[in-house]
C-alpha cells in the first residue's frame, strides 16, 4: 500500500476536533490515525463519532465484534480489522484461532456456535449480495429479535463504509494492531 493519501492532523486540535476525539477515545489514549485523518473534515468527523455503534446496544460485545471483524476482513480493511482485533478481541472472548478465522474466505465452523455462524453468514451475504436471503433471515430470527437484527444489518453496513474510508484514504496502520496473516498460517 502506498503512502497515506490525506495526512492526519497533529496537535493542537481545534475545539470541535478535540471534542469529537473525547467521544471515541479512552482517556489517555492518543487519537487513532483514522480519526486524526477524518478530522481534516470536522463535519464528517462529528457525524462519524456520533453515528457509531460502539456503545452498549441490543447485541453483546462479542456479537458486535464478530460482525465488525468479519465485515472488515471481507473488505480487506486491514487497518480497521487490526484496530478491533487489538482493542476488542480479548474482551469479546475470542480465541486466537477464532480471531484469525474471521479473515478466512471460508470459516472453520467447528470454531463457532450456530448463533455465531449465523452472524458470519449475515455479513458474508450482505457483502456478496447487498441483501439477506429468506432462508438466512429465518435462521437469524431463531437467535435475534427485530431490534437486534436492525442493529446487526446496520453494523455490517457501517463497517463497509469504514472499510471504504480506510482503504480509499490508505490510512497508515496503527503500530499496536495486528496485520492480516499470510495464507498458510504466518502472521505479524
Amino acid at each position: 500500500m502506498s503512502k497515506q493519501r490525506v495526512q492526519p492532523l497533529a496537535a493542537p486540535y481545534s475545539q470541535a476536533v478535540a471534542e469529537a476525539f473525547s467521544i471515541v477515545m479512552p482517556p489517555g489514549m492518543p487519537p487513532l490515525n483514522i480519526f486524526r485523518t477524518v478530522g481534516n473534515n470536522e463535519r464528517v468527523l462529528s457525524r462519524m463519532v456520533r453515528g457509531g455503534l460502539l456503545d452498549r446496544g441490543s447485541i453483546t460485545l462479542a456479537e458486535r465484534e464478530l460482525v465488525v471483524l468479519r465485515a472488515c476482513a471481507r473488505c480487506r480493511a486491514e487497518y480497521e480489522w487490526g484496530v478491533h482485533a487489538a482493542l476488542f478481541a480479548d474482551r469479546a472472548g475470542f480465541t486466537p484461532e477464532q480471531l484469525w478465522d474471521t479473515t478466512e474466505p471460508v470459516v472453520e465452523t467447528a470454531l463457532w456456535s450456530d448463533r455465531q455462524i449465523s452472524l458470519i453468514r449475515l455479513v458474508d451475504e450482505l457483502h456478496e449480495t447487498a441483501a439477506v436471503s429468506d432462508e438466512l433471515w429465518r435462521e437469524l430470527k431463531r437467535y435475534f429479535s427485530d431490534v437486534q437484527l436492525i442493529e446487526l444489518v446496520m453494523l455490517a453496513g457501517l463497517y463497509h463504509a469504514v472499510s471504504f474510508l480506510v482503504n480509499g484514504l490508505q490510512i497508515e496502520k496503527e503500530s499496536f494492531a495486528p496485520r492480516f496473516r499470510e495464507r498458510g498460517g504466518a502472521h505479524s
